[in-house]
């Protein structure tokens, strides 16, 4: 319940502090926030969503609890919102919010569960950027030559780059426009979230067409789906835990003060204002793309929906090195907040084609990216460790955090009834966290035999 007080939604601007920071701050409008807010959502994870939410929760428990993570993430990322200026200052970092309101030891916990579950985020990224090169590479040679590892290496050595050629998060803008023609997408402001409504028509058109001459018959001419869920009782308990800590990631960055920083005054209102674009428009293609790919496959949908599809090699093609190009957007959105870490401790300012500027850069973000690419190609098959991350990190930062945080901030302006509420709120989330830990720990025991390091998955 957020109490409706034009106070909470505004401090006095007059008295406001600014903290220290190399980055720019109050230069974007909200729309750019929301756009970039919604390429965090719409990036190519979503090619993912129809295997690993709908196939386990099927149509109605997929449907329903789409629609409930998109309500429970909006008013959780309010809350946060609403805190941006608490006491007079600018929050421009999730630990700094935590500390002005619980004290400098929270400093630190929230600073390491947002880095560790960027880190993982990033790596994800990665992982999902080199396999979306393989499946272009594979349709026009499929000799096994060039494994998993190489294209993570590829996905991580595009990604410095871009890292290097970007400073900052409000400099995307430029980033993004160029990266939306490159695409051909629909010139909605340039944005390279877009690409997910042509990679919803490219689903579309590949379902419709009847690929007669294959051993797998799809689209009008395909036998009826099952929709049945996979799964004996107790896995179904395990997969529907999984799937419902996956609803609410996917629909969270963990770094909202980070993003809002960049937002013009009235910082407040321009954030609700993209907060409300990201969860309307923006939804729509993640709900697209996941719907209709989990029709079209029903339960033998994949993990990355591409590799379920049959059709002209072209528009496969196109599709997949779109998915690339958006996992280096989404990757580099997810790590600004360690690039804006690393370029205020060591006084990065000034222009970015200065020579010390540039090299740190370099040196800096080439240094993080490296060791994460070593890590996703050592590990390829992150995704159930991604999991026990989420669980441990994205539920305390977006869901226990938002409500705690609000609590303890505006206690002497809240009811009995909205305390009670907050409250149950982090008993609700906590418990969910403690599930999804559980059920992921145990997919990792399951899944371990099987795993090899630097895999060709």
């Amino acid at each position: 319940m957020v109490t409706d007080n034009r106070n909470e939604v505004e401090d006095d601007k007059l008295t406001l502090e600014v903290p220290e920071t190399a980055h720019q701050i109050s230069t974007d409008s909200w729309f750019q926030a929301g756009f970039v807010l919604t390429t965090g959502i719409n990036s190519v994870c979503v090619l993912g969503y129809s295997g690993t939410i709908m196939v386990p929760l099927g149509w109605i428990g997929g449907v329903v609890g789409l629609l409930l993570a998109t309500a429970v993430s909006l008013y959780a990322n309010m809350l946060v919102a609403k805190l941006h200026e608490f006491g007079g200052k600018r929050h421009i970092r999730y630990r700094d919010l935590a500390a002005q309101i619980y004290g400098r030891k929270a400093y630190a916990i929230t600073w390491a569960l947002q880095y560790v579950n960027l880190f993982m985020i990033n790596i994800g990224y990665l992982i999902l950027g080199g396999s979306a090169l393989k499946a272009c590479y594979v349709l026009f040679k499929d000799d096994h030559t060039m494994k998993l590892p190489y294209f993570i290496a590829v996905a991580g050595f595009v990604c410095t780059l871009f890292a290097i050629a970007t400073p900052h998060l409000s400099s995307l803008r430029v980033r993004v426009t160029l990266l939306g023609t490159t695409m051909l997408n629909v010139p909605l402001a340039g944005s390279g979230n877009i690409g997910l409504v042509e990679e919803l028509g490219i689903q579309f058109l590949l379902h419709l067409y009847g690929n007669n001459d294959s051993h797998v018959v799809i689209g009008i001419n395909a036998p009826s789906r099952d929709y049945s869920i996979p799964g004996t009782s107790t896995s179904k308990i395990f997969t529907t835990i999984g799937a419902s800590a996956n609803l609410v990631f996917a629909f969270n960055t963990g770094m909202l003060p980070e993003i809002q920083a960049t937002v013009r005054q009235p910082a407040v209102k321009n954030m609700l204002k993209a907060l409300y674009f990201q969860f309307t428009v923006g939804v729509v293609p993640m709900y697209a793309v996941t719907f209709i790919g989990y029709w079209a496959y029903g339960a033998s949908t994949t993990t990355y929906l591409l590799n379920s599809v049959s059709g002209p090699v072209w528009v496969k093609a196109a599709a997949n090195i779109s998915a690339f190009l958006q996992s280096v957007i989404a990757l580099h959105i997810f790590a600004s907040p360690t690039y804006e870490y690393l370029d205020t401790k060591f006084g990065i300012r000034g222009s970015a084609l200065k020579f010390k500027n540039l090299s740190f850069r370099i040196a800096a973000r080439g240094g993080y990216l490296a060791i994460s690419t070593l890590v996703s190609a050592l590990l390829p098959f992150l995704g159930d460790f991604e999991s026990l991350t989420g669980a441990l990190s994205t539920f305390p930062l977006t869901f226990i955090l938002a409500n705690h945080m609000y609590l303890v901030a505006k206690q002497n302006k809240l009811s009995s009834l909205q305390k009670l509420w907050h409250w149950l709120n982090v008993a609700f989330f906590g418990l969910m966290s403690i599930a999804a830990a559980v059920a992921a720990l145990r997919l990792i025991a399951v899944d371990s035999k099987e795993y090899d390091v630097f895999a060709d998955l």
